[in-house]
C-alpha cells in the first residue's frame, strides 16, 4: 500500500449544496484546526445571531407599537411634568434597546452585511476530491495571508502552464481561509464565454452578488468601478479570479479596501502591485504517483510501481494529464498500468489518450490550445516549428533560424513563448547562454499543428536551416579544438598566439559540452530526413570533438556509424575513408582492435586509391597503433616508422611529432628506454616551438612513464642513487602534465596522467601513488570510459601490491581481467592474468599462480604475440617449480 497523504495534501471534497444548487456558505468539510475560533473572533456569525438579524424588522415594529400604545393609552398631557418626562424616556429607551438588540450583526461590526439582510455571496468553486500535493506552496500562502496588513489589499498571483493545477490549488486554499472573509467570497472565470471576460461584466456580476440593484445604467466602467469601491469599503471579501490573461484585466477588479484579498490564476506572470507572484511547476514523480493512486487505487499502483512511474513521466508530470490517466484506469478495471503506459508511449496517440472531453479540464490538448490561441501569429509559427526539432533543448539562435530571421528577433519570440508558459528556460549552459525547451506534451501538440498547418517544403526548409547552423558551429568548434585533424599542417600559431589558441580549444570544449545532446539529436534528425551531406558533415565534427576529448564513447560510436552510412549513401570515397578512421579510433579506444584494424585498413586502401597521401599516412598510423594495442609490436613498429617518414614528406611536423611519440610508447613496451627518450625529446622540441601546449603535456606524460621505467630498472639493479634521480624526474614530468591538463579542464587526459603517476613505483611514495590511481579511476568512471577503468584497475592493483596489500591486489587483478574479457580486449585480458600470476607468486601462492599464467599463455598464443608468450611462459615455469 502506498503511504497515506499528509493532511495538507488531502482534499476536502465537494461541499453540500443548498436549495439553489450552489454550495452553502461556511467552512469546507475539513476545517483547519483553529479556523472556527478565528472566524468568531473576527466577526463570524453564529446561527442564533443570524436568526436574530432576520427577526429584527418584526421586533422593531413591535417596539414601536408598544411605545405608541403607551403614548395613546396614557393621557400623558394630564400628568405632571415629571411623570410625562419619565413615560416618554421609557418608551424611547424601549424602542432603542429593542432596535439595537435586533440590529444586523454588521451594524455592530460582528458579522456580514447585505441589503435587507441578504446572505453574503459564497461563490467559490468546490475543491476537487482528489486534490494532492502542493504542501510547500500552501504553507507559503498561509504565511502571506497571516501577515497581510497595510493600506492595500493582498493580491496573490498563481501562474503556470495549462493543466498544472493552478485553479485547483487556488480553490483549495480559498476554502481554507473562508472564515477570514465574513462578507463573502466572489469568483469569476476571466476566460469568459467568448475567450475574455470584459471588466464591466465582471464588476456587474460582483455587485449583483453583493445585493446591489443595478436598475439603471451605471454609466460605464469608471462608474461601475466607483460603485464597486463603495460597496467593498469596510468589508472583508475574498475574490478569486481564474484564468486571467493579462494584468490590465485584473487591475480594475482589485478593490482598494485593505481587508479584502484577491487570488488570481493565469498562464503567465502578471506583475501586479501589492502582489505575491508564485509559479506553479509540474508535480514531482512521487506526487504524480500519489495522485494516480488516489484515482486508480493504492493497491493497483503498488502492484506495478514501475509502470505507474512510467505513466507519470509520459504525462510530463502534469496534474491534468495524470488525472485523466487515473480516471481512465478507475473506469477500466481490466486495463493494466503497463497497457496504459504502452498506449502513452506512442507519441502519435499520446494526446488522444489524454483526453476524455473537449473541455479544458478534461483534455490536455484543449488546455494547450487555450495558451496557443493567446499567442501572436509569429509566436504560433515558432512553436509549431520548434515541435519539429528533436533536440532536448536549444540556444536562442535556433529560433532565429527556424523563423529565417535574426537571432535577436528569434530570441524575443522565444521569450514570449516562455511568458505564455509554452516554453521554459532550462538553465544557463557552459558557454553562458540561456537554453530553452518545450515541455514534452507541448512538443507533441506543436508537432501536430506543424504537420497540419505547415506545408512540407516549409517544414523541411526550417529544419535544414537549423541543422546547417549546427554543422557550421560544430565544424568551427572542432577546428579550433583540434586544427591538425582538419587540415594538413594544421594551424601554426606563433609564439604570441599560444595563449589564444589554448583559449579557443578550451571554449570549444565548453561549447561541445553545452551542445552535445542537441548536436547528437541533429545528426540523428539529418539521418532520419535523408539529409546525408548534413549527417556526414555534422557527424564528422562530432566525432572529431569526441576524439579530441576522449569522451562520450557510446555517442561517438553511434555517430561514427551514421557518418559511415551517410558517406556510403553519397558515394563519396574520401568522406567514407575519414568516417572509417573515426570509427576505428573509437573501436580501438574501447578495446575492439579487430574491428578498428579492419576499418583502418579499408580507409588506407581508399586513400591510396584516391592519391590522398596525407590521409593515407594517417590511416597507416592508425593501423600501426591498433597492431600495437593488440600486442603485435613488430608489425606495428614497421607501420609507425613508415608513417613518420610519410608525414615528414608531407612537411607536417605536428603529425610527425605525434607519431614519434606513439613510436616512443612502443619502444617503452620493448624496454628500449634510451630510444624512447630520444624520440620524445625531438617531439617535445616540435610541440614547444609550435606552441602546442596540449601536445607538449601529452608528451611529458609519456616521458614520465619512460623515466619511471628506467628508475625501476636501476633500482632492481641495485643503483638506488640513480634510481632516485630518475624517480624525481619522472614525478616532475608527470606533475607538469597533470597541472597543464587540470588548468585546461581536460579530465580524461588528466586521469591518464594520474594513472601514470600511480605506476611510477617509487618505494618512498607508495601512498601518494595509490591516491593518484584512485583519483584516476573515479574520473574515468565518471566519464564513462569502461576500458580506461579496467586499465586503471590494473594500476591500482600494482599500487596495492607495492604497499603489501596482496589480497586486495589479487582481487583487483581478477576484476580487471574479467572486465577486459567482457570488453573483448584479449591482449589486455592476457596481460592482466599474467600480472595476477606474478603477484600471486610474490605472495607465495604458487599453486594459485599456475592457472592464470596458463590462461594468459593460451591467449598470447592465439594472438600470435611472441613477446607475451615468452613472458607468460616464464611466469608459468616459475609457478610450476616444486
Amino acid at each position: 500500500m502506498l503511504p497515506s497523504p499528509h493532511d495538507d495534501d488531502a482534499s476536502p471534497g465537494r461541499r453540500p449544496e443548498g436549495p439553489s444548487g450552489r454550495p452553502e456558505a461556511g467552512p469546507p468539510s475539513r476545517t483547519p484546526r483553529g479556523s472556527l475560533s478565528r472566524s468568531r473572533a473576527r466577526g463570524g456569525v453564529s446561527p442564533v445571531r443570524r436568526r436574530m438579524s432576520l427577526a429584527a424588522p418584526a421586533v422593531a415594529g413591535m417596539a414601536a407599537a408598544v411605545a405608541s400604545a403607551l403614548g395613546t393609552s396614557l393621557d400623558i398631557w394630564t400628568l405632571p411634568l415629571t411623570a410625562r418626562i419619565v413615560v416618554t424616556v421609557a418608551a424611547a429607551a424601549l424602542v432603542g434597546t429593542l432596535t439595537w438588540a435586533t440590529a444586523t450583526p454588521h451594524a455592530s461590526g460582528e458579522g456580514p452585511r447585505g441589503p435587507e439582510g441578504a446572505p453574503p455571496p459564497a461563490e467559490l468553486p468546490p475543491v476537487i476530491a482528489h486534490f494532492t500535493g502542493r504542501r510547500e506552496i500552501l504553507d507559503e500562502l498561509r504565511h502571506r495571508f497571516a501577515e497581510r496588513d497595510g493600506d492595500a489589499p493582498l493580491v496573490v498571483s498563481l501562474y503556470g502552464r495549462g493543466g498544472v493545477g493552478k485553479s485547483a490549488l487556488a480553490a483549495r486554499f480559498a476554502h481554507e481561509v473562508i472564515g477570514d472573509f465574513r462578507d463573502g467570497q466572489l469568483y469569476f472565470d476571466l476566460r469568459g464565454a467568448d475567450g475574455e471576460a470584459r471588466p464591466q461584466e465582471v464588476l456587474a456580476g460582483f455587485l449583483r452578488a453583493l445585493g446591489v440593484r443595478l436598475t439603471t445604467d451605471p454609466g460605464g466602467l469608471t462608474e461601475l468601478q466607483k460603485l464597486w469601491w463603495t460597496w467593498t469599503k469596510d468589508r472583508r471579501i475574498l475574490i478569486l479570479l481564474d484564468n486571467a490573461q493579462n494584468a490590465d484585466q485584473v487591475k480594475v477588479l482589485v478593490p482598494p479596501e485593505p481587508r479584502c484579498a484577491v487570488i488570481v490564476t493565469s498562464r503567465q506572470p502578471l506583475f501586479l502591485r501589492n502582489r505575491y507572484d508564485r509559479q506553479l511547476g509540474a508535480f514531482t514523480e512521487a506526487q504524480g504517483v500519489e495522485l494516480l493512486a488516489r484515482l486508480a487505487g493504492d493497491d493497483r499502483i503498488a502492484a506495478d510501481l514501475d509502470a505507474a512511474l512510467e505513466i507519470v513521466r509520459l504525462c510530463d508530470r502534469l496534474p491534468l494529464a495524470i488525472s485523466i490517466c487515473g480516471g481512465r484506469l478507475a473506469t477500466r478495471e481490466n486495463w493494466s498500468l503497463a497497457e496504459l503506459a504502452g498506449r502513452l508511449a506512442d507519441e502519435r496517440r499520446r494526446l488522444d489518450q489524454l483526453q476524455v472531453g473537449r473541455e479544458i479540464d478534461k483534455s490536455v490538448r484543449a488546455s494547450l490550445q487555450l495558451s496557443y490561441d493567446d499567442c501572436t501569429d509569429i509566436q504560433r509559427r515558432l512553436l509549431r516549428l520548434l515541435g519539429l526539432l528533436t533536440a532536448p533543448d536549444v540556444q536562442a539562435w535556433v529560433a532565429g533560424d527556424l523563423l529565417d530571421t535574426s537571432e535577436l528577433d528569434g530570441a524575443d519570440q522565444l521569450e514570449a513563448l516562455v511568458d505564455a508558459q509554452l516554453a521554459e528556460c532550462s538553465g544557463t549552459d557552459a558557454t553562458g547562454h540561456m537554453r530553452y525547451r518545450l515541455h514534452e506534451l507541448v512538443r507533441l501538440f506543436a508537432y501536430e499543428l506543424a504537420v497540419r498547418e505547415e506545408p512540407e517544403p516549409r517544414r523541411l526548409a526550417a529544419i535544414e536551416r537549423v541543422l546547417y547552423g549546427y554543422r557550421r558551429r560544430a565544424e568551427a568548434a572542432a577546428t579550433d579544438r583540434w586544427p591538425q585533424d582538419w587540415r594538413r599542417r594544421g594551424r601554426r600559431p606563433g609564439p604570441s598566439d599560444g595563449g589564444a589558441a589554448a583559449e579557443r580549444q578550451i571554449s570549444s570544449a565548453g561549447w561541445f559540452t553545452a551542445e552535445r545532446l542537441a548536436l547528437l539529436a541533429s545528426v540523428h534528425q539529418a539521418r532520419a530526413a535523408g539529409l546525408w551531406d548534413l549527417a556526414w558533415a555534422t557527424g564528422r565534427a562530432f566525432c572529431s570533438l569526441c576524439h579530441s576529448l576522449r569522451a562520450y564513447w557510446s555517442d561517438w560510436r553511434a555517430v561514427a556509424d551514421i557518418a559511415c552510412e551517410a558517406a556510403e549513401r553519397t558515394g563519396d570515397s574520401r568522406a567514407l575513408g575519414i568516417a572509417l578512421l573515426e570509427r576505428a579510433a573509437v573501436a580501438g579506444g574501447i578495446g575492439r582492435y579487430a574491428e578498428a584494424r579492419a576499418d583502418a585498413d579499408r580507409a588506407r586502401e581508399l586513400f591510396d586509391g584516391l592519391g590522398e597521401t596525407w590521409w593515407a599516412a594517417r590511416a597507416m598510423r592508425t593501423v600501426g597503433m591498433t597492431l600495437f594495442s593488440e600486442g603485435n609490436l613488430d608489425r606495428a613498429q614497421g607501420l609507425l616508422l613508415a608513417a613518420v617518414d610519410a608525414f615528414k614528406a608531407e612537411d607536417d611536423r605536428w603529425w610527425q611529432a605525434r607519431t614519434q611519440r606513439n613510436l616512443a610508447e612502443l619502444r617503452l613496451a620493448q624496454r628500449r628506454y634510451a630510444e624512447a627518450r630520444e624520440l620524445l625529446e625531438d617531439s617535445l622540441t616540435a610541440f614547444q616551438s609550435g606552441g602546442n601546449r596540449y601536445s607538449e603535456a601529452q608528451t611529458q606524460r609519456v616521458l614520465g612513464e619512460v623515466l619511471a621505467a628506467e628508475a625501476r630498472r636501476l633500482l632492481a639493479a641495485g643503483d638506488a642513487m640513480d634510481a632516485e634521480r630518475r624517480f624525481v624526474l619522472a614525478g616532475n614530468a608527470l606533475r607538469f602534465a597533470i597541472r597543464a591538463f587540470h588548468d585546461r579542464n581536460e579530465e580524461w587526459e588528466e586521469a591518464r596522467c594520474l594513472r601514470a603517476a600511480g605506476e611510477i613505483g617509487d618505494p618512498q611514495n607508495g601512498l601518494q601513488e595509490y591516491a593518484s590511481v584512485r583519483e584516476a579511476k573515479e574520473t574515468l568512471a565518471k566519464l564513462g570510459d569502461s576500458w580506461g577503468v579496467a586499465r586503471t584497475e590494473m594500476s591500482e592493483a600494482g599500487a596495492l601490491a607495492r604497499l603489501g596489500r596482496q589480497d586486495e591486489a589479487v582481487e583487483g587483478l581478477r576484476g580487471a581481467a574479467r572486465h577486459f574479457a567482457e570488453l573483448g580486449d584479449r591482449w589486455w585480458q592476457a596481460r592482466g592474468l599474467r600480472t595476477l600470476s606474478e603477484v600471486l607468486l610474490e605472495a607465495g601462492r604458487r599453486a594459485e599462480a599456475r592457472e592464470p599464467a596458463a590462461e594468459a599463455l593460451a591467449i598470447y598464443r592465439s594472438l600470435g604475440n611472441e613477446a607475451g608468450m615468452s613472458r607468460a611462459q616464464d611466469v608459468l615455469e616459475r609457478a610450476s617449480r616444486g
